[in-house]
Protein backbone atom coordinates (compact mmCIF):
# COMPACT_ATOMS: atom_id res chain seq x y z
CA UNK A 1 0.00 0.00 0.00
CA UNK A 2 2.79 2.44 0.87
CA UNK A 3 4.46 2.21 -2.55
CA UNK A 4 1.16 2.69 -4.31
CA UNK A 5 0.38 5.80 -2.28
CA UNK A 6 3.81 7.34 -2.79
CA UNK A 7 3.23 7.35 -6.55
CA UNK A 8 0.13 9.52 -6.18
CA UNK A 9 1.12 13.20 -6.71
CA UNK A 10 -1.72 14.61 -4.59
CA UNK A 11 -0.99 12.34 -1.67
CA UNK A 12 2.73 12.97 -2.01
CA UNK A 13 2.03 16.69 -1.67
CA UNK A 14 -0.18 16.00 1.36
CA UNK A 15 2.55 13.95 3.03
CA UNK A 16 5.00 16.81 2.50
CA UNK A 17 2.54 19.19 4.17
CA UNK A 18 2.07 16.80 7.09
CA UNK A 19 5.79 16.66 7.73
CA UNK A 20 6.29 20.40 7.79
CA UNK A 21 6.95 21.90 11.17
CA UNK A 22 4.64 24.46 12.72
CA UNK A 23 0.89 24.94 12.47
CA UNK A 24 -0.89 23.78 9.28
CA UNK A 25 -1.73 26.47 6.75
CA UNK A 26 -5.43 25.61 6.85
CA UNK A 27 -5.74 26.03 10.61
CA UNK A 28 -7.78 29.17 10.12
CA UNK A 29 -10.50 27.04 8.54
CA UNK A 30 -10.83 24.78 11.56
CA UNK A 31 -14.06 24.89 13.52
CA UNK A 32 -13.35 27.16 16.51
CA UNK A 33 -14.97 24.62 18.77
CA UNK A 34 -12.08 22.27 17.97
CA UNK A 35 -9.40 24.80 18.82
CA UNK A 36 -7.31 24.97 21.95
CA UNK A 37 -5.60 22.53 24.25
CA UNK A 38 -6.91 19.06 25.04
CA UNK A 39 -9.63 19.33 27.65
CA UNK A 40 -11.59 16.51 29.20
CA UNK A 41 -13.46 15.98 32.48
CA UNK A 42 -13.11 12.97 34.75
CA UNK A 43 -14.14 9.87 32.78
CA UNK A 44 -16.43 8.54 35.50
CA UNK A 45 -19.14 10.03 37.68
CA UNK A 46 -18.90 8.66 41.21
CA UNK A 47 -21.71 7.84 43.62
CA UNK A 48 -23.09 10.84 45.48
CA UNK A 49 -22.63 13.31 42.63
CA UNK A 50 -25.81 15.45 42.43
CA UNK A 51 -26.07 14.81 38.68
CA UNK A 52 -26.09 11.06 39.30
CA UNK A 53 -29.80 10.78 40.15
CA UNK A 54 -30.84 12.29 36.83
CA UNK A 55 -28.62 9.95 34.85
CA UNK A 56 -29.92 6.91 36.74
CA UNK A 57 -33.52 7.94 36.04
CA UNK A 58 -32.61 8.50 32.40
CA UNK A 59 -31.12 5.02 32.06
CA UNK A 60 -33.89 3.26 33.99
CA UNK A 61 -36.67 4.87 31.93
CA UNK A 62 -34.91 4.17 28.63
CA UNK A 63 -34.66 7.85 27.69
CA UNK A 64 -32.46 8.79 24.75
CA UNK A 65 -31.86 12.37 25.94
CA UNK A 66 -31.98 14.58 29.02
CA UNK A 67 -32.42 18.36 28.88
CA UNK A 68 -31.51 20.53 31.87
CA UNK A 69 -32.67 24.13 31.47
CA UNK A 70 -33.47 26.79 34.05
CA UNK A 71 -37.14 27.50 34.59
CA UNK A 72 -38.44 23.94 34.37
CA UNK A 73 -37.78 20.47 35.80
CA UNK A 74 -35.36 18.16 33.96
CA UNK A 75 -36.93 16.85 30.73
CA UNK A 76 -36.45 13.38 29.27
CA UNK A 77 -36.89 12.35 25.64
CA UNK A 78 -38.57 8.94 25.66
CA UNK A 79 -39.50 7.24 22.35
CA UNK A 80 -38.85 10.54 20.60
CA UNK A 81 -41.22 12.57 22.78
CA UNK A 82 -40.36 15.04 25.53
CA UNK A 83 -41.53 14.09 29.04
CA UNK A 84 -41.00 16.16 32.19
CA UNK A 85 -39.35 14.30 35.04
CA UNK A 86 -40.82 14.23 38.54
CA UNK A 87 -38.09 16.56 39.82
CA UNK A 88 -38.54 20.11 41.04
CA UNK A 89 -38.36 23.15 38.79
CA UNK A 90 -34.73 24.30 38.55
CA UNK A 91 -33.73 27.95 38.72
CA UNK A 92 -30.51 29.33 37.28
CA UNK A 93 -28.54 28.78 40.47
CA UNK A 94 -29.77 25.17 40.69
CA UNK A 95 -28.64 24.43 37.14
CA UNK A 96 -25.26 26.13 37.61
CA UNK A 97 -24.66 24.18 40.80
CA UNK A 98 -25.76 20.89 39.24
CA UNK A 99 -23.57 21.19 36.16
CA UNK A 100 -20.54 22.79 37.79
CA UNK A 101 -19.65 19.42 39.33
CA UNK A 102 -18.96 18.13 35.80
CA UNK A 103 -16.72 20.94 34.60
CA UNK A 104 -12.96 21.21 34.78
CA UNK A 105 -11.37 24.65 34.62
CA UNK A 106 -10.45 24.02 30.98
CA UNK A 107 -14.05 23.17 30.10
CA UNK A 108 -15.30 26.31 31.88
CA UNK A 109 -12.89 28.37 29.82
CA UNK A 110 -14.06 26.68 26.64
CA UNK A 111 -17.70 27.44 27.44
CA UNK A 112 -16.89 31.08 28.18
CA UNK A 113 -14.91 31.37 24.94
CA UNK A 114 -17.00 29.32 22.51
CA UNK A 115 -20.37 29.06 24.27
CA UNK A 116 -20.41 25.27 24.72
CA UNK A 117 -18.33 22.18 25.45
CA UNK A 118 -18.83 18.49 24.64
CA UNK A 119 -17.56 15.50 26.60
CA UNK A 120 -18.57 11.99 27.64
CA UNK A 121 -18.82 10.34 31.05
CA UNK A 122 -20.01 7.16 32.71
CA UNK A 123 -21.48 6.13 36.02
CA UNK A 124 -18.71 4.43 37.98
CA UNK A 125 -20.90 1.97 39.87
CA UNK A 126 -22.85 0.50 36.94
CA UNK A 127 -22.75 -3.31 36.88
CA UNK A 128 -20.75 -4.75 34.02
CA UNK A 129 -23.64 -7.03 32.99
CA UNK A 130 -26.23 -4.21 32.98
CA UNK A 131 -27.37 -3.75 29.37
CA UNK A 132 -28.82 -0.27 29.96
CA UNK A 133 -26.97 2.86 28.91
CA UNK A 134 -24.52 3.96 31.59
CA UNK A 135 -22.33 6.09 29.32
CA UNK A 136 -23.41 9.54 28.24
CA UNK A 137 -22.48 12.30 25.80
CA UNK A 138 -22.85 15.71 27.40
CA UNK A 139 -23.12 19.17 25.85
CA UNK A 140 -22.95 22.01 28.40
CA UNK A 141 -23.71 25.47 27.05
CA UNK A 142 -24.96 28.87 28.13
CA UNK A 143 -28.41 30.36 27.59
CA UNK A 144 -29.91 33.46 29.22
CA UNK A 145 -26.78 33.83 31.31
CA UNK A 146 -26.95 30.40 32.95
CA UNK A 147 -25.65 26.94 32.18
CA UNK A 148 -27.83 24.40 30.35
CA UNK A 149 -27.14 20.84 29.25
CA UNK A 150 -28.22 18.27 26.68
CA UNK A 151 -27.27 14.70 27.57
CA UNK A 152 -27.42 11.74 25.16
CA UNK A 153 -27.46 8.15 26.45
CA UNK A 154 -24.83 5.95 24.81
CA UNK A 155 -25.79 2.27 24.50
CA UNK A 156 -23.35 -0.24 25.94
CA UNK A 157 -23.45 -2.57 22.93
CA UNK A 158 -22.88 -1.89 19.24
CA UNK A 159 -26.12 -2.71 17.38
CA UNK A 160 -26.18 -4.54 14.07
CA UNK A 161 -28.15 -3.52 10.99
CA UNK A 162 -30.96 -5.99 11.73
CA UNK A 163 -31.45 -4.64 15.26
CA UNK A 164 -31.75 -1.13 13.83
CA UNK A 165 -34.21 -2.37 11.19
CA UNK A 166 -31.93 -1.02 8.47
CA UNK A 167 -31.84 -2.64 5.02
CA UNK A 168 -29.40 -5.59 4.96
CA UNK A 169 -28.03 -4.17 1.70
CA UNK A 170 -26.28 -1.44 3.70
CA UNK A 171 -23.76 -4.10 4.70
CA UNK A 172 -22.55 -4.10 1.10
CA UNK A 173 -21.44 -0.47 1.46
CA UNK A 174 -18.43 -1.49 3.59
CA UNK A 175 -17.21 -4.24 1.27
CA UNK A 176 -15.11 -1.94 -1.01
CA UNK A 177 -11.57 -1.15 0.08
CA UNK A 178 -11.70 2.48 -1.03
CA UNK A 179 -14.17 5.30 -1.57
CA UNK A 180 -16.46 7.57 0.44
CA UNK A 181 -19.71 6.59 2.17
CA UNK A 182 -21.75 9.45 3.65
CA UNK A 183 -24.40 8.90 6.33
CA UNK A 184 -26.64 11.97 6.49
CA UNK A 185 -29.61 13.28 8.40
CA UNK A 186 -30.69 15.97 10.84
CA UNK A 187 -29.36 16.13 14.41
CA UNK A 188 -30.60 13.20 16.46
CA UNK A 189 -31.44 11.00 13.46
CA UNK A 190 -29.14 8.14 14.48
CA UNK A 191 -26.24 8.78 12.12
CA UNK A 192 -23.60 7.80 14.69
CA UNK A 193 -25.51 4.60 15.47
CA UNK A 194 -25.62 3.63 11.80
CA UNK A 195 -21.89 4.33 11.47
CA UNK A 196 -21.24 2.12 14.49
CA UNK A 197 -23.32 -0.68 12.94
CA UNK A 198 -21.33 -0.43 9.68
CA UNK A 199 -18.05 -0.61 11.61
CA UNK A 200 -19.45 -3.64 13.41
CA UNK A 201 -20.16 -5.30 10.04
CA UNK A 202 -16.49 -4.94 9.10
CA UNK A 203 -15.27 -5.99 12.53
CA UNK A 204 -17.21 -9.25 12.49
CA UNK A 205 -16.16 -10.36 9.03
CA UNK A 206 -12.88 -8.81 7.86
CA UNK A 207 -9.37 -8.17 9.13
CA UNK A 208 -8.93 -4.43 8.62
CA UNK A 209 -7.34 -1.59 10.57
CA UNK A 210 -10.11 0.88 11.43
CA UNK A 211 -9.44 4.33 12.88
CA UNK A 212 -12.56 6.09 14.15
CA UNK A 213 -12.41 9.84 14.91
CA UNK A 214 -15.29 10.94 17.15
CA UNK A 215 -16.46 13.88 19.25
CA UNK A 216 -16.97 12.26 21.69
CA UNK A 217 -16.75 8.45 21.47
CA UNK A 218 -20.28 7.07 21.57
CA UNK A 219 -19.97 3.31 21.02
CA UNK A 220 -17.00 1.41 22.44
CA UNK A 221 -15.94 -1.23 19.90
CA UNK A 222 -14.17 -4.43 20.91
CA UNK A 223 -11.65 -5.88 18.47
CA UNK A 224 -12.91 -9.01 16.70
CA UNK A 225 -11.59 -9.70 13.20
CA UNK A 226 -10.46 -6.09 12.84
CA UNK A 227 -8.24 -3.77 14.87
CA UNK A 228 -10.22 -0.67 15.88
CA UNK A 229 -8.66 2.51 17.26
CA UNK A 230 -11.01 5.21 18.54
CA UNK A 231 -9.71 8.78 18.67
CA UNK A 232 -11.70 11.21 20.82
CA UNK A 233 -11.54 14.90 19.99
CA UNK A 234 -10.58 16.84 23.10
CA UNK A 235 -8.87 13.89 24.77
CA UNK A 236 -6.74 12.20 22.09
CA UNK A 237 -6.53 14.92 19.43
CA UNK A 238 -7.28 18.66 19.33
CA UNK A 239 -9.50 18.66 16.21
CA UNK A 240 -10.95 16.58 13.39
CA UNK A 241 -8.44 17.91 10.81
CA UNK A 242 -5.48 17.15 13.08
CA UNK A 243 -6.75 13.65 13.88
CA UNK A 244 -7.47 12.87 10.22
CA UNK A 245 -4.05 14.06 9.08
CA UNK A 246 -2.41 11.92 11.74
CA UNK A 247 -4.57 8.89 10.85
CA UNK A 248 -3.18 8.83 7.32
CA UNK A 249 0.23 8.01 8.79
CA UNK A 250 -1.09 5.16 10.95
CA UNK A 251 -1.64 2.49 8.26
CA UNK A 252 -5.47 2.54 8.24
CA UNK A 253 -7.71 0.57 5.89
CA UNK A 254 -10.89 2.31 7.06
CA UNK A 255 -11.25 5.80 8.56
CA UNK A 256 -14.46 6.85 10.28
CA UNK A 257 -14.97 10.62 10.49
CA UNK A 258 -17.61 11.51 13.06
CA UNK A 259 -18.46 14.70 11.20
CA UNK A 260 -17.10 16.45 8.11
CA UNK A 261 -17.59 20.12 8.93
CA UNK A 262 -14.61 22.10 7.63
CA UNK A 263 -12.59 22.48 4.44
CA UNK A 264 -9.46 20.69 5.63
CA UNK A 265 -11.35 17.63 6.90
CA UNK A 266 -13.37 17.33 3.68
CA UNK A 267 -10.33 17.81 1.43
CA UNK A 268 -8.24 15.24 3.31
CA UNK A 269 -11.11 12.74 3.40
CA UNK A 270 -11.68 13.04 -0.37
CA UNK A 271 -7.98 12.53 -1.09
CA UNK A 272 -7.83 9.51 1.23
CA UNK A 273 -10.94 8.00 -0.39
CA UNK A 274 -9.33 8.29 -3.82
CA UNK A 275 -6.00 6.82 -2.81
CA UNK A 276 -6.80 3.52 -1.14
CA UNK A 277 -8.92 4.06 1.99
CA UNK A 278 -12.56 3.46 2.77
CA UNK A 279 -13.94 6.62 4.43
CA UNK A 280 -17.18 6.52 6.43
CA UNK A 281 -18.43 9.97 7.48
CA UNK A 282 -21.53 11.88 8.55
CA UNK A 283 -23.07 15.13 7.35
CA UNK A 284 -25.97 17.18 8.74
CA UNK A 285 -28.10 17.26 5.58
CA UNK A 286 -31.65 16.14 4.84
CA UNK A 287 -31.32 14.63 1.34
CA UNK A 288 -28.76 13.29 -1.12
CA UNK A 289 -28.56 16.40 -3.29
CA UNK A 290 -27.92 18.71 -0.33
CA UNK A 291 -25.23 16.31 0.93
CA UNK A 292 -23.28 16.69 -2.29
CA UNK A 293 -23.88 20.44 -2.36
CA UNK A 294 -22.68 20.74 1.25
CA UNK A 295 -19.37 19.06 0.39
CA UNK A 296 -18.86 21.27 -2.64
CA UNK A 297 -19.87 24.50 -0.89
CA UNK A 298 -17.17 24.07 1.75
CA UNK A 299 -14.62 25.07 -0.90
CA UNK A 300 -14.02 28.47 -2.53
CA UNK A 301 -15.84 28.98 -5.87
CA UNK A 302 -12.62 28.64 -7.84
CA UNK A 303 -12.08 25.09 -6.54
CA UNK A 304 -15.62 23.77 -6.77
CA UNK A 305 -15.41 22.37 -10.29
CA UNK A 306 -12.35 20.35 -9.32
CA UNK A 307 -14.07 19.14 -6.12
CA UNK A 308 -17.11 17.98 -8.10
CA UNK A 309 -14.79 15.89 -10.27
CA UNK A 310 -13.02 14.51 -7.21
CA UNK A 311 -16.28 13.75 -5.41
CA UNK A 312 -17.72 12.06 -8.49
CA UNK A 313 -14.69 9.74 -8.57
CA UNK A 314 -14.49 8.96 -4.86
CA UNK A 315 -18.15 8.71 -3.78
CA UNK A 316 -19.52 5.20 -3.21
CA UNK A 317 -22.88 5.89 -1.58
CA UNK A 318 -25.02 8.32 0.39
CA UNK A 319 -27.42 7.16 3.09
CA UNK A 320 -29.96 9.68 4.39
CA UNK A 321 -32.04 8.72 7.40
CA UNK A 322 -34.75 10.05 9.68
CA UNK A 323 -36.18 8.75 12.94
CA UNK A 324 -39.99 8.67 13.09
CA UNK A 325 -42.01 8.06 16.30
CA UNK A 326 -43.57 4.62 16.25
CA UNK A 327 -47.34 4.55 16.14
CA UNK A 328 -47.51 2.41 19.30
CA UNK A 329 -45.33 4.83 21.26
CA UNK A 330 -42.61 2.20 21.65
CA UNK A 331 -39.60 4.07 20.33
CA UNK A 332 -38.75 5.33 16.88
CA UNK A 333 -38.50 3.70 13.45
CA UNK A 334 -35.80 4.59 10.96
CA UNK A 335 -36.62 5.62 7.39
CA UNK A 336 -33.73 5.69 4.92
CA UNK A 337 -32.83 6.85 1.44
CA UNK A 338 -29.91 5.16 -0.31
CA UNK A 339 -28.07 6.54 -3.35
CA UNK A 340 -25.40 4.36 -4.96
CA UNK A 341 -22.80 6.16 -7.09
CA UNK A 342 -23.22 4.46 -10.47
CA UNK A 343 -22.08 5.93 -13.79
CA UNK A 344 -25.18 8.10 -14.23
CA UNK A 345 -24.96 9.49 -10.69
CA UNK A 346 -21.29 10.39 -11.17
CA UNK A 347 -22.15 12.27 -14.37
CA UNK A 348 -24.90 14.24 -12.61
CA UNK A 349 -22.43 15.27 -9.90
CA UNK A 350 -19.85 16.40 -12.47
CA UNK A 351 -22.42 18.33 -14.50
CA UNK A 352 -24.20 19.94 -11.51
CA UNK A 353 -27.50 18.19 -12.29
CA UNK A 354 -28.28 17.18 -8.74
CA UNK A 355 -32.03 17.50 -9.34
CA UNK A 356 -31.75 14.29 -11.38
CA UNK A 357 -30.49 12.19 -8.48
CA UNK A 358 -33.99 11.27 -7.28
CA UNK A 359 -34.71 9.87 -10.75
CA UNK A 360 -31.61 7.68 -10.51
CA UNK A 361 -32.79 6.43 -7.12
CA UNK A 362 -36.19 5.58 -8.58
CA UNK A 363 -34.80 3.62 -11.55
CA UNK A 364 -32.03 2.07 -9.45
CA UNK A 365 -34.23 0.10 -7.03
CA UNK A 366 -33.08 -3.24 -8.46
CA UNK A 367 -29.46 -2.37 -7.72
CA UNK A 368 -30.24 -1.55 -4.07
CA UNK A 369 -31.21 2.11 -4.15
CA UNK A 370 -34.09 3.20 -1.89
CA UNK A 371 -36.10 6.41 -1.90
CA UNK A 372 -37.20 7.96 1.38
CA UNK A 373 -40.81 7.75 0.20
CA UNK A 374 -40.49 3.99 -0.41
CA UNK A 375 -39.04 3.56 3.05
CA UNK A 376 -41.75 5.66 4.72
CA UNK A 377 -44.52 3.83 2.88
CA UNK A 378 -43.08 0.46 3.92
CA UNK A 379 -43.16 1.58 7.56
CA UNK A 380 -46.77 2.76 7.18
CA UNK A 381 -47.81 -0.55 5.64
CA UNK A 382 -46.10 -2.42 8.47
CA UNK A 383 -48.07 -0.36 10.99
CA UNK A 384 -44.83 0.99 12.47
CA UNK A 385 -45.63 4.67 11.84
CA UNK A 386 -48.72 6.69 11.00
CA UNK A 387 -49.46 8.10 7.57
CA UNK A 388 -49.55 11.62 9.00
CA UNK A 389 -46.01 11.22 10.37
CA UNK A 390 -44.85 9.91 6.98
CA UNK A 391 -46.32 12.94 5.24
CA UNK A 392 -44.54 15.28 7.65
CA UNK A 393 -41.15 13.62 7.01
CA UNK A 394 -41.17 13.64 3.20
CA UNK A 395 -39.97 16.55 1.09
CA UNK A 396 -41.76 15.01 -1.94
CA UNK A 397 -45.39 14.58 -0.78
CA UNK A 398 -46.67 14.07 -4.33
CA UNK A 399 -44.32 11.09 -4.77
CA UNK A 400 -45.51 9.58 -1.49
CA UNK A 401 -49.17 9.96 -2.51
CA UNK A 402 -48.43 8.41 -5.91
CA UNK A 403 -46.78 5.39 -4.31
CA UNK A 404 -49.74 4.96 -1.98
CA UNK A 405 -52.15 4.83 -4.93
CA UNK A 406 -50.13 2.16 -6.76
CA UNK A 407 -49.66 -0.23 -3.82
Amino acid sequence: MANKLMRDPELEQLVQQLNRSGAPAAAADDDPADAGALQFPPATLGEGNPFERLLIEMAQRGASDLLVVAGMPPVLRISGRLTRSDGDVLDGDDVNSLLSTLLTSALRERIETHGSADFSLRLAHAASDDRRAWRFRVNVHRQRGTYAAAVRALPSEVPNLAQLNLPPALGELVKPTRGLVLVCGPTGSGKSTTLAALVGEINRSEARHIISIEDPIEYEHRNAQSIIEQIEIGRDAPSFPAALRAALRQDPDVIVVGEMRDLETVATALTAAETGHLILATLHTSDTASAIQRVVDVFPPGQQTQIRQQLALSLNAIVVQQLVPRSDGGGRAVAVEVLLANHAVRNHIRNEKLQNLITEITVGKRSGMISLEDSLLRLVQQGAITLDDARVRTSRPDELESLMRTR
